[in-house]
């Protein structure tokens, strides 16, 4: 064998070692070891159910078979859970957000003090769905369609927990490219406190996730009894399972919504594709980061993670992370004057 043969010979026996060390190494890291899942919102909102089912089933898809954790950690929207991730955890790939509001976006592009985390620099794990959202209304109010919304001399009364929910930013967007009002009461914990705000009768509506209004209680008893409606849907074609509610984009046709508005709620309803997030902490090594991105694929065709979904009845429509982490550099390089709008929209 020549000296260039045997140097590349040696360098490729070097290379293959190298990498199944770094394989062991990873395994080795992971046993007996445990990782946090951290849910921003009160447990049983759907967010926290996303985090316990991914938490339970993750585990056996990563080396070393790390036990999973979730702890609670609800307030400002989803704020306090990602600036702690950020800011708190360490980069070793044993902080994660199981699921996350995905319009936390808009917090940091309008310059909110609160922000302490930059989007684009966590790590994107993976999401089980995306999808559009809806408004119900409480169906003994006087608001039954959108029509009566806009003509109302007293504003409905929406819930919801901060800024970048969507039962803030939709009512709002709402009110930009449709001329709609609404009086929104935010500090809410979760999901669940303003339903509970709606049966009492402090508010008359919230806007969240179709996926969401269609999976659980209270929602299922309360559309057998007529307590709410669906006076508005996000997706530019009516949900299957709501085909007797109007899109936004009906509505901005009817009301001949200009071309500038038309481009501000594109953006903002861009957040759907990015579902209900799983991400780690900033600076995860990114052999870690494939592990944990495989482990997420594994699990969404895991047979009994997909039992636990059929069960419980929840769609699957995943976007895996690296897709996500593309959808979030395109978000996060607004041109300025989509900013100033956003900022106009959701700055009070």
């Amino acid at each position: 064998m020549k000296p260039n043969q045997k140097l590349l010979a040696i360098f490729v026996l070097v290379s293959l070692i190298g990498g199944s060390t770094s394989v062991f190494a990873q395994a080795d890291f992971y046993k007996g070891k445990t990782i946090t899942v951290y849910a921003g919102t009160t447990a049983g909102a759907l967010y926290d159910q996303w985090s316990r089912i991914l938490a339970a089933h993750m585990g056996k898809h990563i080396p070393g078979k790390p036990d999973l954790i979730v702890q609670n950690m609800p307030g400002a929207g989803h704020k306090i859970a990602a600036n702690f991730v950020y800011n708190k955890t360490k980069p070793d790939g044993l902080s994660l957000i199981g699921s996350i509001v995905p319009s936390l976006y808009f917090d940091q592009l309008i310059g909110r003090p609160e922000v302490q985390y930059d989007w684009s620099k966590f790590v994107w794990i993976g999401s089980p769905v995306q999808g559009e959202s809806q408004m119900y209304m409480r169906a003994d109010t006087p608001y039954k369609t959108m029509e009566d919304v806009r003509n109302a001399k007293e504003p409905p009364r929406c819930g919801a927990q901060g800024t970048s929910d969507s039962a803030y930013y939709l009512p709002k967007l709402f009110e930009e490219v449709l001329g709609t009002k609404f009086n929104l009461v935010q500090g809410y914990q979760g999901g669940p406190e303003i339903d509970l705000a709606v049966e009492r009768g402090e508010i008359h509506c919230r806007a969240f996730t179709i996926e969401a209004f269609l999976s659980r209680e209270p929602y299922h008893t309360w559309r057998k009894k007529g307590f709410v409606r669906n006076i508005i849907q996000t997706g530019k074609k009516r949900d299957s399972k709501l085909p007797e509610t109007p899109t936004i984009w009906e509505f901005m046709d009817k009301y001949k919504t200009p071309e500038a508005s038309r481009r501000l709620a594109s953006v903002m309803l861009a957040s759907g594709q990015l579902g209900r997030p799983m991400l780690a902490t900033p600076g995860v090594p990114p052999d870690r980061v494939k592990i944990l991105r495989e482990a997420f694929n594994k699990t969404i065709e895991d047979k009994e993670f997909l039992a636990e979904l059929d069960k419980r009845k929840f769609d699957l429509d995943p976007v895996p992370g690296e897709e996500l982490e593309k959808i979030v550099k395109e978000v996060m390089g607004q041109p300025a004057d989509i900013i100033a709008r956003m900022k106009k929209l959701l700055g009070e």
